[in-house]
């Protein structure tokens, strides 16, 4: 044996999210390296990035429009935030519009009164918020408030009315531009069969998968293993938003879904969390005792069934539940059982199983403008916008307003999330501001065309790009881009002057020591505790599906309603994904337990997903009608249903949970029924691991 046995696999984290690690200068050094290797589309996307940026540049210059730093920005935030890969990337003028017309409507009727525009930021901030928490387009949020607050600033000055007019007005002109410049260059060079794509991505991670299993399995040689386990780890670093982009341009032009499987959005997470989890066996010390000898082929196996490699995959009928200090090859092992009880379909009205098209999702969350937290979120943004918007106004510093924008762009629903935001935001601006201020220096003075000036652009565009096509860092990307353009493009002339950077950079400092304060000293909400409530919001989205063929009255409305728990569960899952990386960032002395805490919430969620849609199957195939209409099976969902309210209050509460006795869920006529044994079967063996999780979620308390 090379080293340590299987007590080397007991690492609770894979090696970039170990606590004691992150902290070291080499690990982070590490991470950065892993973070910056090319992966499949990176390349492309960058490039049509650059492509982007050069068209927009071109026209702010020979257009001689203003806000030239706002709008070569937006190029990033269209193509991350809302692809541009279709005219529903337009819908982003809407804030725009609705920003600038309350700026006018505050002046005019309030005959520009100062208060006024106090209360506006603080009413205007509070509104962003709670849509950036409590509808399916959160960038309506950020850039209502982005925009408005930038533009109720100038009327605190004595310009002409007429100008400050005409400059608001440019404002839509100037982000209209690199909007439909990301929309021309999406659909002339973008990816025309997005679905085939996503597809290949994961046929590329499953062989990566199936590789290194099948080698650990057979013992070879350290230099092939070293192969494939770099090769692992390099698509476990893309992570998951490259997959859900492409998922979401099938989405969002209503695209074939080729032969994606169903659930094809939980399926991208639970795929991402797997790669995750062997990247990180396959930097543990090797164990080749016959006992992980014999569990590394056994995952090969099992893989090979949830890919689909076999003709007859074996189904799912036993229960699987790991202990509360789950080791490395526990936490692969569930992983793949949760993703082979995930429905296959197979059958022609599966496909409508596979996506939800983006017109058919609402744009409000049920209960969101409603929800203590959420309206708790809007009020501590509000908060520290209004703060920053009165102190710099009442320094007499106008060079620090981008204190105020930071709040918008930093603010986040947990304190992990907001000081990981805070940490990037800083890295990126002093890199893309000191990259601003060299280039004011030494670049700018020797430029005399405008050639010159699109290669310098294009040249920063495409480091930022690259860095924001990352897993871990983007957001250093795009604070490096941003930082560059407020320092690069002062006005319509090359900046004189090095003292707007260092005032930029104090306002950027000042906003995340408010902010500081505010969601981290005054009111905190740990990362923890935010996955705690959202795995209670879909829990409870699981009860209502359990429901559901009971509630609808009519069929058309079943389906309906069923298109928007199933898109909200999907979401929900990626972003209980993205919750846990944000948690190492927590500090403290209970951050390990959290850590650990984070990863059992995940568990539990992808568990609770394939529950779900074992269920949602039966929604869709109308000859499972009397599977839906028998008696004691709409006695048994309602038991199901009731059982996940409680389940969703202990967790959400930070309760435990006792589960009911088990003979509530025990029918010996269903298991006779030929017809009704599988389901009731497979129902049941989900719903028990699902209790099961709870169960530890409430002992990690």
């Amino acid at each position: 044996m090379e080293q340590s046995t299987v007590a080397t696999l007991a690492s609770p984290l894979p090696p970039f999210l170990v606590p004691s690690r992150a902290n070291s200068v080499g690990s982070w050094a590490e991470r950065v390296w892993q973070d910056l290797q090319p992966t499949p589309g990176r390349l492309s996307t960058t490039l049509r990035l650059v492509l982007a940026t050069s068209l927009t540049l071109m026209a702010v210059l020979i257009l001689q429009v203003p806000y030239a730093s706002v709008a070569l920005y937006f190029v990033f935030f269209v193509g991350r935030e809302s692809p541009a890969v279709s005219l529903r990337s337009l819908f982003i003028l809407v804030p725009i519009l609705a920003a600038v017309a309350t700026e006018f409507g505050i002046v005019i009727l309030t005959d520009n009164d100062p208060m006024a525009r106090v209360l506006g930021v603080a009413l205007v901030s509070l509104i962003a918020g709670l849509f950036t928490v409590a509808t399916t387009q959160p960038a309506l949020g950020s850039t209502l408030a982005f925009i408005f607050v930038t533009l109720i600033a100038f009327w605190e000055t004595h310009a002409p009315a007429h100008r400050l007019v005409t400059t608001s007005l440019w404002i839509i002109s100037a982000l209209s531009i690199p909007i439909l410049s990301s929309i021309a260059v999406e659909y002339v060079f973008g990816a025309r069969h997005p679905a085939d794509l996503l597809c290949e991505q994961h046929t590329i991670r499953w062989r990566a998968f199936l590789s290194m299993f099948a080698l650990l399995a057979e013992k070879a040689s350290p230099e092939q293993r070293a192969e494939a386990v770099s090769r692992v780890s390099r698509l476990a670093e893309t992570g998951q938003d490259g997959m859900q982009a492409l998922y979401n341009k099938i989405v969002e032009r209503n695209l074939d879904t080729g032969t994606l499987m169903i659930g094809a959005r939980v399926r991208i997470t639970m795929l991402a969390q797997l790669m995750d989890l062997a990247a990180a066996v396959g930097s543990a010390p090797y164990a080749d005792d016959s006992v992980s000898l014999l569990r590394y082929k056994q995952i090969a196996a099992d893989a090979r069934n949830a890919f689909g490699c076999t003709a007859h995959p074996e189904p799912i009928t036993h229960e699987f539940r790991i202990g509360p200090h789950p080791t490395l090859l526990d936490r692969v092992e569930a992983m793949l059982h949760a993703i082979r009880s995930m429905p296959t379909g197979g059958e022609p009205e599966d496909k409508e199983l596979v996506a939800v098209p983006a017109r058919k999702v609402p744009l409000l969350i049920p209960g969101g403008f409603t929800s203590l937290a959420n309206v708790a979120f809007g009020l501590k943004l509000s908060l520290c916008a209004t703060i920053c918007y009165i102190l710099y106004h009442v320094l007499n510093y106008p060079g620090i307003s981008t204190c105020v924008i930071t709040v918008f762009i930093t603010g986040l629903t947990t304190t992990g999330a907001i000081k990981q935001k805070f940490a990037f935001r800083i890295l990126g601006s002093m890199i893309g501001g000191l990259m601003g201020i060299g280039a004011a220096a030494f670049l700018f003075p020797s430029m005399d065309s405008i050639t010159s000036l699109m290669v310098l652009i294009s040249s920063v565009a495409f480091v930022a790009g690259w860095v924001t096509q990352g897993r871990r860092f983007s957001y250093v990307g795009m604070q490096i881009a941003f930082s560059f353009y407020l320092v690069a493009f002062e006005g319509s002339s090359a900046p004189t002057h090095l003292a707007p950077p260092r005032d930029r950079l104090i306002g950027i400092l000042l906003a995340l020591f408010v902010m500081w304060v505010v969601f981290d000293q005054i009111w905190p909400v740990r990362t923890v505790t935010t996955m705690r409530r959202t795995l209670g919001a879909l829990l409870q989205d699981g009860a209502k599906l359990f429901r559901l063929p009971e509630s609808a009255i009519q069929r058309d409305g079943e389906l309906k309603e069923a298109e928007t728990l199933r898109d909200r569960a999907g979401k929900t899952v990626a972003a209980l994904r993205t919750m846990n990386d944000a948690v190492e960032y927590e500090f403290g002395a209970d951050r390990e337990p959290h850590i650990e805490l984070s990863q059992t919430i995940l568990r539990t969620a992808l568990t609770a997903a394939a529950l779900f849609w074992n269920q949602v199957v039966f929604l869709y195939h109308e000859r499972d009608r009397d599977v839906l209409n028998e008696p004691q099976l709409v006695e048994l969902r309602h038991e199901f249903a009731a059982t996940m309210d409680a389940m969703s209050d202990a967790v959400a509460q930070a309760k435990a949970f006792v589960p009911p006795e088990a003979s509530r869920f025990v029918n010996p006529p269903l298991f006779a029924n030929p017809r009704f044994q599988e389901y009731t079967q497979n129902a049941l063996t989900r719903f028990r691991e699902l209790q099961g999780y709870i169960q530890q979620i409430g002992i990690a308390g």
